[in-house]
């Protein structure tokens, strides 16, 4: 069974990932919460590339959450079909909207329990736009943290939510960021299949190249 890192070799994998992502954003394309948090849930099971294609055209027909709130849900479909799951997104983003305007007067809620109230958003989508918009001190578990934290021993569970808590403890500050970097390290070294390991600046923390997927 693979160890856990000792405290000094977590606060070693903290600073590099800081060091390489020092400014490390999302790659979602938005201009302000709601659009980010349309693009989040969009991109569940869906690659930022993917949803950015999406985007430009579905904010266009619908730019506000009153708009999307009375939108009819086959031209919604029509326009983000290219998405996974895209009759499930369709209809949680219609309902996401028209609980924004009926419970929040319209502006998107920036507090983690009221996100995760509206259709369609779970934990990570909610940390995931907090982290993003407000800068929150959050970790948030996609795919790629999922697989870094598990290939540098970072974390064993098998789930999301129970990495999401041991990342948390595991580094306590800077998680905002950390979260970003280990997406952005996920994506482009650490990647599930062939990853980068020449490229990589964790090597000597690295306990194996399992594929790992959360469940």
């Amino acid at each position: 069974m693979a160890k856990r890192p000792s405290k000094e070799a977590i606060e070693t994998i903290r600073h590099r990932f800081l060091d390489h992502y020092k400014e490390a954003k999302t790659e979602l394309l938005y201009r302000n919460a709601y659009e980010l948090l349309v693009s989040v849930m969009l991109s569940a099971q869906c690659t930022d590339k993917r949803v950015n294609l999406i985007t430009p055209a579905l904010f266009e027909r619908f730019p506000t959450p009153e708009s999307l709130a009375l939108a009819e849900i086959d031209e919604v479909k029509k326009i983000i079909q290219s998405c996974s799951f895209f009759n499930n997104k369709a209809k949680n983003l219609i309902l996401m909207a028209q609980k924004i305007l009926q419970e929040h007067g319209g502006e998107i809620p920036l507090e983690q329990s009221l996100l995760m109230a509206l259709p369609g958003v779970g934990q990570k989508t909610a940390n995931v736009v907090l982290i993003e918009y407000l800068e929150k001190n959050l970790m948030a578990v996609d795919t790629h943290v999922f697989r870094v934290s598990h290939r540098l021993g970072l974390a064993k569970s098998k789930t999301p939510a129970q990495t999401e808590e041991e990342l948390s403890k595991a580094f306590k500050k800077d998680l905002s960021t950390l979260h970003q970097a280990m997406v952005l390290f996920g994506r482009y070294l650490c990647k599930a299949q062939k990853p980068l390991c020449e490229e990589c600046f964790l090597t000597e923390f690295c306990q194996t190249r399992q594929n790992f997927k959360p469940k």
